[in-house]
């Protein structure tokens, strides 16, 4: 398998888009190759599926990870908000991996999130994984968000929803390249709809071909934008390869 940062440079998968605007319901959106949206009218900066504390809730099963999922994961963040400087930044969900990750947080990290917090508004969306979220870390909650013509949730509703944007099913793409197969994290769109990409550092994902995220738009009619390390690149769902 090619590693990322050859399919990062290499323009034999798709379209390369680079501060990507994603057009979704009439609004222009900036696709970052970090895995985030800008809305740039608003000032606002999505994230989804940050999954903090994920390896100190596997250590907790007896699987062991290395205990820097949470760090990582904030300080890509971090960089994210120094280039945007969002008024407001929404996490659609799933932000921890289960409902006691904020108290494992180690004072660092909770720290680090408190900085990031600071001079902006943080509204946290509820998630299967975290329904709960408690009033020790910050910002606000909510179970979806309306903001003009977008609408901000954590699971994708079932039926066609103009304007939605959704996390929780980690969409992913294999791509063949040169006789390779490449796997990234994307977004998936149709214009009318979007899935982000899950954030977290040590989160998994799901191919865009699986019935759970293509049958979201009825078809294969949809557009994957694959992550590279300074890019995007743009490839139609019924060319990406099954698992």
């Amino acid at each position: 398998m090619r590693d990322g940062a050859s399919f990062a440079h290499s323009r034999a998968s798709g379209n390369p888009e680079q501060d990507s605007p994603i057009t979704l319901a009439g609004t222009t959106l900036v696709a970052d190759p970090a895995g985030a949206l800008y809305w740039p009218d608003e000032q606002l900066l999505v994230v989804a599926d940050l999954h903090l504390e994920k390896g100190s809730a596997f250590a907790k099963r007896g699987v062991l990870l290395p205990p820097y999922d949470t760090a990582t994961t904030l300080a890509r963040l971090a960089r994210l908000i120094e280039r945007y400087a969002p008024r407001l930044v929404i996490a659609l969900g799933d932000s921890f991996h289960d409902g006691h990750g904020p108290a494992r947080m180690s004072g660092g990290d909770r720290a680090a999130l408190a900085v990031l917090q600071r001079g902006r508004d943080w509204i946290w969306i509820a998630g299967n994984h975290d329904p709960d979220p408690p009033d020790t870390i910050g910002g606000r909650f909510a179970d979806v968000l309306a903001l003009g013509p977008l609408m901000f949730r954590h699971q994708p509703s079932p039926d066609p929803c103009d304007g939605e944007i959704a996390g929780h099913l980690h969409p992913l793409a294999r791509v063949a390249q040169r006789g390779c197969a490449v796997r990234r994290r994307c977004f998936a769109s149709d214009g009318r709809r979007l899935v982000m990409p899950a954030f977290g550092a040590y989160a998994g994902g799901l191919n865009v071909r699986d019935r759970a995220i293509f049958g979201l738009f009825g078809t294969l009619a949809f557009t994957a934008h694959l992550l590279g390390t300074q890019r995007l690149f743009a490839v139609a769902a019924e060319r990406c390869l099954p698992d």
